[in-house]
C-alpha cells in the first residue's frame, strides 16, 4: 500500500513499560478520544499525525516499548505502522 497517502483517521494501540504509560497516555489524549486501557481513536489530520508520532518518540523508549498506529482513509483502506519494538510472532490485523 503506498506510504504517501492523506490519513483522516486513525487507531493507537501501546504497550508500554509502566514507568512512561501516563506520558503516553496524555500524548494520546491530545489528539483523540481514549477508547479503552491502551486505545485511542478518531479524526487526525495529516499534519497531527506527523505531530502525534513526533511527540510519541519524545517520550518512549523505542527499544522497550510498542506503539501501532492504525491509520485509514476509509472504512477499507488502511496501513499500520509501528513505532519501538515489532512484535513479528503477532496476528496481523484483518478488517
Amino acid at each position: 500500500m503506498a506510504k504517501n497517502m492523506n490519513y483522516n483517521y486513525a487507531f493507537v494501540f501501546y504497550d508500554i513499560k509502566e514507568k512512561r504509560v501516563n506520558r503516553v497516555f496524555k500524548v494520546c489524549k491530545k489528539y483523540f478520544k481514549h477508547h479503552q486501557k491502551s486505545v485511542f481513536r478518531g479524526n487526525i489530520t495529516p499534519a497531527n499525525l506527523i505531530k502525534l508520532k513526533a511527540d510519541l518518540k519524545k517520550v518512549i523508549n523505542e527499544k522497550e516499548d510498542f506503539i501501532s498506529i492504525i491509520k485509514m482513509i476509509n472504512d477499507q483502506s488502511f496501513d499500520e505502522e509501528t513505532i519501538g519494538v515489532n512484535f513479528e510472532d503477532c496476528e496481523a490485523l484483518i478488517l
